[in-house]
């Protein structure tokens, strides 16, 4: 075995005892669970996910009633 393998195989053993070692799994008491559903626990929209929701809206209204039914453009009426 040469040096650099040996350097692999290090690393390889360290890198699996840190994931086995530091894990971000945790026990949520009952009691604990009322809050996982707070505000501050939501995930905030990308900005990309942000700019295609305002493009939706912006699209479906354009649409317009288009001589029919008064609607959103949605086709659900």
């Amino acid at each position: 075995m040469n040096y650099k393998s040996i350097v692999r195989i290090f690393l390889f053993v360290l890198v699996v005892l840190l994931n086995l070692t530091i894990s971000s799994c945790v026990t949520v008491k009952p009691y604990q669970k009322m809050y996982l559903n707070d505000e501050d626990m939501q995930l905030n929209n990308t900005s990309l996910e942000s700019f295609e929701d305002n493009f939706e809206t912006y699209r479906e209204g354009a649409a317009g009633a288009n001589g029919g039914k008064v609607g959103g453009g949605c086709g659900c009426n």
